[in-house]
């Protein structure tokens, strides 16, 4: 970016700061840093970002961000809104559930949405709000340096493989699993920690199930469990549905041999016959699965959570910082509130410095427990129980467990799901005069 356009986008604030990786979590820093008066731009190592990907749920929480941030209608218009979430076992008999976002009492509700066109939402906000240039594709991070004026990045083209530098105030490594900048900080870290548990993924097209709000858990990773919800405001409207769903099955034995990539494909062979058996009255597991147009396949990976995110002027966010198993709806939500954190700390504080350790403080402890939490998950322990006393079914879940035993799930969802942070106003998002009188 030549000097004089970079000075067309200065934000009131006086701190640049450059993103590494347009996905959730990096395209909404952008946003929050410019509603807070600060300049971002943000670079990603595709030279082509499109709708990839299969479901995901923006808990209340960061459904409540991205409200402030003007994108409720688009998310409105895109996804559909959670009523519940229900676990059952492989036959489709309830065991559990609760509501979810507006239903559970809080203001915002939970979305269900394709990630690829959530992905697509932030990214049109973006060039709309920040400029067209705002996002450049094709650039990799190859590497930083600090200085006490600021960073210079080291960046690559990835069409020519020319490299050059850019500096910046602040360098935000939003650049997921296998983070560049979590490498500079921590070069010995090694690979992800896997748990044994493989998940095939896909997105198919068939008729609503239930009330068509629900976030369906059948069975157990002990031995099979598959998920299910709709992600489609444009299906639901034809009166259809598109579902997202989810194989999960832990494989004795297995090895990890393939590097973790969300958008590795996945084999029909390998999925289905764990499911092909499964006869459920309301969904048609086998047909879903045999009916996806592609199947994703993912080891269930995380990594141990930091003893620090930020360092000089360089940062951490979403899955750079703090990669989680998908358990509770939490990763992407997660990532989101890094965002409204990081420009609220940066927005306040009186050096670039500063405000990474306020947002360190702020957000790391808090989501290392998360990811904790999530890899001791007491809804697999408690399904598990069910499968053993009860292999073919039962009529009413009272007789397979006390009220006692059922306890820890609600507990459980209540540790990496619920938060009671939505009773406040928005320290840092503000309206465009707002802006303009800065």
């Amino acid at each position: 970016m030549t000097p004089d356009r970079r000075r067309t986008r200065q934000g009131t604030h006086g701190t640049r700061v450059l993103i590494a990786g347009a996905g959730i979590g990096g395209l909404t820093a952008a946003l929050a840093l410019d509603a807070a008066g600060i300049e971002a731009e943000v670079v990603d190592s595709a030279r082509v970002l499109r709708p990839l990907g299969v479901g995901i749920n923006l808990l209340p929480h960061a459904v409540r961000e991205l409200t402030d941030l003007g994108l409720r209608e688009a998310l409105d218009a895109t996804g559909l809104s959670a009523e519940q979430l229900v676990h059952f076992d492989r036959h489709g008999n309830r065991v559990w559930g609760e509501g979810r976002g507006i239903r559970l009492g809080y203001a915002w509700p939970q979305y269900m949405v394709h990630r690829g066109e959530l992905q697509m939402i932030l990214l049109a906000a973006v060039r709309e709000r920040l400029g067209k240039d705002a996002v450049r594709t094709g650039t990799a991070v190859l590497g930083y340096e600090e200085s006490p004026g600021g960073v210079t990045v080291r960046l690559r083209d990835q069409h020519s493989g020319a490299e050059s530098e850019e500096s910046a105030d602040v360098l935000v490594g939003a650049d997921g699993l296998h983070s560049t900048i979590r490498r500079g900080f921590f070069p010995d870290e090694g690979a992800p920690r896997w748990n044994g548990v493989r998940l095939w993924r896909g997105v198919t097209e068939g008729d609503p199930f239930l009330d068509g709000r629900t976030m369906a858990v059948l069975g157990t990773n002990l031995r099979t469990k598959f998920v299910c919800y709709p992600i489609s405001r444009e299906a639901a409207d034809r009166g259809r549905a598109l579902l997202n769903w989810l194989g999960e099955i832990t494989i004795p034995r297995d090895e990890l041999t393939e590097t973790a990539d969300w958008n590795r494909p996945g084999r029909l062979e390998d999925v289905l016959p764990h499911f092909a058996d499964w006869t459920v009255p309301w969904l048609d597991v086998p047909g879903l699965i045999g009916g996806a147009a592609e199947i994703l396949e993912y080891p269930m990976v995380d990594r141990d959570p930091l003893p620090f995110w930020s360092r000089g002027r360089v940062t951490l966010l979403g899955d750079a910082a703090h990669p989680m198993y998908p358990l509770g709806s939490n990763g992407g939500s997660q990532a989101i509130l890094d965002a409204r954190a990081l420009a609220f700390e940066l927005a306040r504080a009186d050096s670039a410095a500063a405000g990474l350790a306020a947002y360190d403080a702020a957000r790391r402890d808090a989501v290392n427990a998360i990811v904790l939490a999530n890899r001791n998950n007491p809804g697999d322990t408690i399904l598990n129980t069910v499968a053993e006393r009860a292999p073919d079914g039962f009529d009413r879940v009272g007789d397979v467990l006390t009220p006692e035993e059922l306890a820890p799930l609600a507990n459980g969802y209540q540790h990496i799901t619920h938060t009671d942070d939505l009773d406040r106003t928005s320290p840092w998002a503000v309206t465009p005069d707002q802006r303009r009188a800065r």
